[in-house]
């Protein structure tokens, strides 16, 4: 059974990476030209600023704090939204839809490895899952909209 600092670390990546995602989607919102894209990405971005606020109250619950740039990110997932910003500079949807997959399916990953691990983030599990629904969810239409452009 994890430690509450290791939770709350364990919390506090969830929380890079999801600022990492908002970031990310607020970039690529301003750097598409496609009306679809722009409002999605928007929508995702805000979506991401709230599961960040929700992450921290869990982080306050377990009695510690959490900055955006405190996360103990894993070095690929960060790697992956730097790819993400790199296809922004070449403002091209079908880069850029491919560059937010894989950056999601890296937050996946980290989802995942969580909620395994039931017993440690059972106070949170149900705030975990909803989470990462949401971003399969986001994935779903993020790689539907890859197909499309990529025409």
């Amino acid at each position: 059974m994890k430690t509450n600092e290791e939770i709350i670390d364990d919390l506090k990546g969830l929380v890079k990476i999801i600022n990492d995602g908002k970031e990310g989607y607020e970039s690529a919102a301003e750097t598409v030209d496609a009306g679809e894209l722009k409002t999605l990405f928007y929508s995702l971005s805000i979506e991401r600023a709230t599961y960040e606020a929700d992450l921290k109250s869990q982080i306050a619950t377990h009695g510690g704090e959490s900055e955006n740039e405190s996360g103990g990110l894993l070095g690929a997932i960060h790697r992956t939204w730097i790819d993400i910003k790199q296809a922004f500079t070449s403002n091209d949807n079908a880069a850029i839809l491919e560059a937010i997959t894989t950056g999601e399916k890296a937050a996946l990953e980290k989802y995942d490895d969580l909620l395994a691990h039931y017993t440690d983030h059972a106070y949170h599990y149900n705030l975990l899952r909803k989470q990462r629904d949401g971003i399969q969810e986001a994935l779903s239409k993020i790689e539907k909209l890859a197909i499309q452009y990529a025409d």
